[in-house]
């Protein structure tokens, strides 16, 4: 990620969204609309404290459009602690999409969410980052969708 820092200490991850909150204004009229309410939504960055942060939700699914749609939706499952619902992401447009494992925390039971990131991607598009305790999930797409509801794990 650019901005926001996210990175393993001694005991646990450091997490960090400041530098990116600083920068989201200036990104309001490069970003979609989707992208742009999704970052900007209230308590989206509030760890403590908000059940609309992304941080802790677990990752519950990854469905990809067999078709050339470019379709592709990630569904996260609400953190039994903190949120009452979960979140599911749905992306249009997707030129690409990868997952990129680079840790080995098997004490887990499964990839829970630290932070993300949404920057703009040339022609109007954006591309996601979601840092997880396991891995990096990146969406590079027109635009997408976040929709906070239901239980999805």
């Amino acid at each position: 990620m650019k901005f926001v820092d996210v990175h393993w200490e001694r005991h646990g991850f450091f997490v960090d969204p400041r530098a990116y909150l600083d920068e989201l204004p200036c990104l309001r009229d490069e970003l979609p609309p989707g992208a742009w309410a999704f970052v900007s939504g209230p308590g989206h960055y509030d760890i403590p404290g908000a059940t609309r942060c992304v941080k802790d939700l677990e990752l519950a699914g990854i469905h990809l459009a067999t078709d050339r749609s470019g379709g592709l939706v990630l569904e996260f499952a609400p953190n039994r602690w903190k949120h009452d619902v979960g979140l599911r992401i749905g992306y249009t447009g997707v030129r690409h999409f990868a997952v990129d494992h680079h840790r080995a925390i098997d004490w887990m039971r499964v990839d829970t969410v630290l932070l993300d990131e949404v920057l703009p991607d040339g022609d109007g598009g954006c591309a996601h980052e979601i840092e997880l305790t396991d891995a990096t999930l990146t969406v590079r797409c027109d635009d997408l969708e976040a929709v906070w509801g239901g239980d999805t794990g």
